[in-house]
């Protein structure tokens, strides 16, 4: 063993060092709690702590009428004035209301006052100043917090929209509205609400069930650990009782067919072809045609002497495949702690997503408050301009856009980080890729290096190392980091650019350029198939660097050319095994579904007094059923890279050994015998 692709390890250890430097530069700049915490027009925190909206945690808008929908209340890109508040309003109130009765009815000023400008105290000053300055918002309606924002509270009653059980209300300029005026500002927030309603039901059904949830789980690994053992005694019955169930369903279909054939014999209109009787809708006027069911008999006559011909000519191989499944199922049971070994892969995975994800929040929040025109009138030449809120009234803008606000828009900065920012993601983004492709490569290279140790031991299993797994992983990190990245970075390019059409695909959905369409549909289904082949290719060149320890370019050229020579074989053994484990995922995830499903509604009369009481108790069982199949996936992933190493192991021992006492082959006596003595000759498999 030597090490590998040195050039490609030391760029990706100075790419680590370089991403943990982004995110360190990212954390000095970034502050989430631009996203934690709402921020008002002044692009000040609602409820951060020591500073003077300490208490008040919710933000409130002045005019939420100027707001097209929640989502431009969310991106604080209302044209309104924008202020943090302790509580929302519970009743229904306007500015002039107020005004006129603050010296008779000092109690209503003073709660309308906490709604306007931190300092104003100045009922004198005239309401068309007021409105004009918004020193105060013109009404104020009954509210309720939600994302930390005040929405009106809505409600229906008798089926009419309603606000506090009004349906109207004034406005503060003169003018009487109705309700639904609000409904497009507040355009969803009933059923986001009711959603919200839903999510506490379901957060009460887990906090009730997750007990019998994790037991669940654990019966599905156990489950899954002995189908994967027991694999070794029933993969060909299974297997068999599959192909032969198939051919009969085929054959009833070919006969039902000639049945409604002849069936249709004399029938009136019967005769008629699909030529004669053009494009109908109503797909069953097809079935009334004697033609039809003829072209139906036809195609299952064909597709039925395929599959025969296909397990007649190719019984051998598909002998070996099932020999192979059952010597994969001996393997792991051999080294059993390899089962457990994608925990491993998934801490990693979570590890990279986590560091990620918080990088890219803090890039997202970087910067000092950038501050822009809000303007209603959409001909405003200053509209969306970059303003500064303690000299904006001095300026003409609100003078040429009567109503302008100089608010708060975002974060961001003039300098070379803040102008690289979007730069930043796009490397955070692909150091992401590569870190994650890398972290499967690791596990795939390490699992294949323990279950080629248990092949190309002499004794099975005598002379199987004593820890095969750690031994393996150890391998891959001290030698083949460099092979590892070097092939996880050709899929991360891939990955990026299938990022950046979706991207760009998404942007340019809207347009009624054709051509420009249709190009991005070829080259997205290019690079897919693309990020398929690398896969496939990947896998198969991890497999080789962990048996010879050569590097990534040189392993992968044998890998392919070795299954090129045993095209066949590779297909027949894919289907096969796609088939059986995609029968124990089913078989996995249903059967424990359906024993969860008993559970939860009660039906066992043992448990019946056990099962917990739950609003909805589709909740766990939808979880446990998820979860068992992704616990089968986990178990099975093992088992298919165990297959695929014992299968490129035996095509690399059918053409270096032919069973000679100098040349002894390490298969299994089973694959021996399916051989047989025509076979252990040399010769390409």
């Amino acid at each position: 063993r030597h090490c590998t692709d040195i050039i490609c390890c030391v760029i990706f250890i100075v790419v680590i060092l370089g991403y943990i430097a982004l995110g360190i530069v990212a954390w000095v700049h970034g502050d989430p709690r631009k996203v934690i915490y709402p921020t008002d027009s002044y692009g000040q925190f609602c409820g951060q702590k020591d500073t003077l909206n300490e208490n008040k945690t919710i933000l409130f808008y002045f005019n939420i009428l100027k707001c097209a929908s929640p989502v431009v209340l969310i991106n604080l890109q209302c044209p309104t004035t924008q202020l943090c508040v302790s509580k929302c309003p519970d009743r229904f109130a306007t500015y002039i209301d107020v005004q006129a009765s603050y010296r008779y009815k000092p109690d209503q000023w003073n709660y309308f006052r906490q709604f306007c400008k931190p300092g104003f105290n100045n009922p004198r000053k005239s309401v068309a100043q007021v409105l004009r300055d918004e020193d105060c918002p013109s009404m104020i309606i009954p509210s309720r917090p939600f994302l930390k924002r005040c929405f009106p509270d809505f409600s229906t009653k008798n089926g009419v929209l309603t606000v506090a059980n009004q349906t109207t209300f004034k406005d503060g300029r003169g003018k009487t509205r109705n309700v639904t005026d609000l409904r497009e500002a507040a355009n969803g927030i009933n059923n986001v609400l009711d959603a919200r309603s839903v999510g506490m039901k379901i957060f009460e059904d887990y906090a009730i069930s997750w007990y019998w949830i994790l037991i669940g789980l654990f019966i599905a690994m156990i489950v899954s650990l002995l189908f994967l053992v027991l694999l070794r005694f029933t993969a060909g019955v299974l297997f068999w009782i599959f192909i032969f169930g198939v051919i009969g369903i085929i054959g009833y279909g070919i006969w039902h067919c000639y049945w409604e054939y002849d069936h249709l014999k004399g029938i009136p209109g019967s005769d008629l072809t699909v030529y004669d009787i053009g494009f109908q809708t109503d797909f069953r006027v097809y079935l009334q045609l004697r033609q039809t069911w003829l072209a139906f008999m036809i195609i299952l006559c064909v597709v039925e002497v395929i599959i025969i011909l296909m397990l007649i000519f190719l019984r051998n191989r598909i002998r070996i495949a099932i020999a192979l499944l059952k010597e994969g199922s001996r393997a792991i049971g051999y080294i059993m702690s390899t089962l457990f070994y994608p925990i491993v892969t998934f801490m990693l995975i979570a590890i990279c997503i986590s560091y990620w994800a918080v990088t890219a929040v803090f890039l997202a929040t970087s910067g000092e408050p950038v501050y822009k025109v809000m303007a209603n009138q959409t001909l405003c030449k200053y509209a969306n301009l970059t303003c500064d809120p303690e000299t904006f009234n001095t300026t003409n803008v609100t003078k040429l856009c009567p109503g302008a606000q100089c608010t708060f828009a975002f974060y961001g900065g003039e300098s070379l980080y803040h102008r690289y920012i979007f730069i930043f993601q796009l490397a955070n983004a692909f150091v992401f890729l590569w870190l994650v492709n890398f972290a499967i490569a690791l596990g795939q290279c390490t699992l294949a290096g323990a279950f080629a140790s248990y092949y190309w031991a002499s004794r099975k299993p005598a002379d199987i190392p004593l820890w095969p797994l750690f031994s393996s992983f150890g391998r891959a990190i001290r030698y083949h980091t460099g092979s590892l990245a070097f092939g996880a970075l050709i899929l991360a390019i891939v990955q990026l650019i299938r990022v950046i059409l979706e991207y760009l695909d998404h942007k340019l959905k809207g347009t009624q350029n054709s051509f420009t369409r249709f190009l991005l549909c070829c080259l997205k289904c290019c690079f897919w198939c693309l990020e398929k082949f690398l896969k496939f290719i990947n896998r198969n060149a991890y497999i080789m660097i962990a048996i010879y320890g050569k590097n990534f370019c040189t392993s992968a050229k044998e890998a392919f050319f070795l299954l090129m020579r045993n095209v066949v074989r590779v297909a027949v053994l894919d289907k096969v095994t796609d088939f059986l484990l995609f029968l124990g995922k089913i078989l996995v995830a249903g059967g424990v579904g359906v024993l969860a499903f008993f559970f939860f509604t009660q039906r066992i009369p043992v448990f019946a007094q056990e099962a917990p009481t739950l609003n909805y108790y589709w909740v766990p069982l939808l979880t446990v059923i998820i979860g068992s199949y992704l616990v089968a996936h986990g178990f099975f992933s093992v088992y298919a890279m165990c297959v695929d190493t014992l299968f490129l192991c035996f095509c690399e021992d059918l053409e270096r050994n032919d069973g000679s006492t100098a040349k002894p082959y390490f298969m299994s006596a089973s694959l021996h015998r399916i051989l047989g003595k025509k076979e252990l000759s040399p010769k390409k498999a």
